[in-house]
């Protein structure tokens, strides 16, 4: 199966640290992609695999259907990958997707990056108060998804990169914050979020029909 992902990436892209321009000498290489299966491999009973791991280390990859569906719901952790400044490998089917970028983008962007972010917040805050610990990681990465949420529903682009704000951002992971103040941050930022969303331009929902129109031309181009 794992062949599917060497003979058949359509877009392969660094994500993470690296590229959120957050990463340090030791940082892992967290790449991320999607494949598109043959089309004649849907035509039996046993489907293809939606998602893969490998074949390298950290690397992780959606079939090209199963990515659209997962980027059409607003998945943070999936539009980032069309939007990743650090792009290893594309191809014309891959050009096609990167293409329709701006058709997965709608106003459910600010339930889901609200979401994610509010989560890490619970869980954070939770184990404070049960070990008086906090795990400044998750935190960090707390904020950064409020700060990409607001851009997103301010610009209608998603923000990976975010070198501008590393210094800010590390100081919470290096733990140089007292836990008060980066709560009170995020809730600003959680405040900016819901006013971005009030005035964001992006539609209620997301642009299927393009996205399909992406998804039949990849089929149908694989059915050669």
């Amino acid at each position: 199966m794992i062949e599917l992902v060497e003979r058949h990436t359509a877009l392969a892209v660094v994500v993470g640290s690296r590229a959120y321009g957050l990463h340090g000498p030791g940082s892992d290489h967290d790449r991320r992609g999607v494949f598109v299966a043959p089309t004649r491999d849907f035509w039996t009973l046993d489907k293809p695999p939606t998602h893969l791991d490998g074949p390298a280390e950290e690397q992780f990859s959606w079939e090209i259907e199963r990515f659209c569906a997962l980027a059409l719901q607003a998945n943070p952790t999936v539009l980032e990958v069309l939007w990743s400044p650090l792009v290893e490998s594309i191809t014309d089917d891959g050009r096609l997707l990167t293409g329709v970028r701006g058709a997965f983008l709608s106003r459910r962007v600010a339930e889901t990056y609200g979401s994610y972010a509010r989560d890490q917040l619970a869980k954070v805050a939770n184990r404070h108060e049960r070990t008086g610990q906090i795990n400044f990681k998750q935190a960090m990465h707390m904020v950064r998804l409020l700060m990409a949420g607001v851009h997103v529903l301010r610009t209608g682009e998603v923000l990976v990169d975010v070198s501008d704000h590393r210094e800010e951002l590390l100081s919470i992971k290096r733990g140089e914050r007292p836990w008060d103040e980066v709560s009170a941050w995020a809730g600003r930022l959680q405040e900016e979020l819901a006013g971005a969303a009030a005035a964001t331009s992006l539609p209620p929902a997301p642009d299927r029909a393009a996205v399909d129109r992406v998804l039949v031309a990849v089929r149908e181009r694989n059915l050669r």
